[in-house]
């Protein structure tokens, strides 16, 4: 496994973690300032990941599909891009 992938794989189950956590604050009752820091800790980490998981994509999958003749598969990885960048950006 690449180290890029380590580095997702981490920020992604340190936000699993901190999901499970946030669940367990709730049902507690904790203070609702502290169950939003919380909250942001995870999104920031899970934002983290998927910037990772974009430039890994961007530096092997697209790479390798601009670099191919195949205008289809350039058209449909850049229509790809651009809808990932959509939903990141709602």
């Amino acid at each position: 496994m690449t180290k890029e992938k380590q580095d997702i794989l981490i920020n992604l189950k340190k936000a699993r973690s901190l999901s499970e956590k946030l669940i367990q604050m709730v049902e507690s009752g904790e203070y609702c300032m502290d169950v939003m820091q919380q909250n942001l800790a995870a999104v920031g980490l899970l934002k983290s990941a998927h910037q990772m998981l974009l430039a890994n994509h961007l530096n092997t999958c697209f790479k390798n599909a601009m670099a191919s003749d195949n205008e289809v598969i350039q058209k449909k990885m850049i229509e790809e891009i651009l809808k990932v960048n959509k939903l990141a950006n709602k």
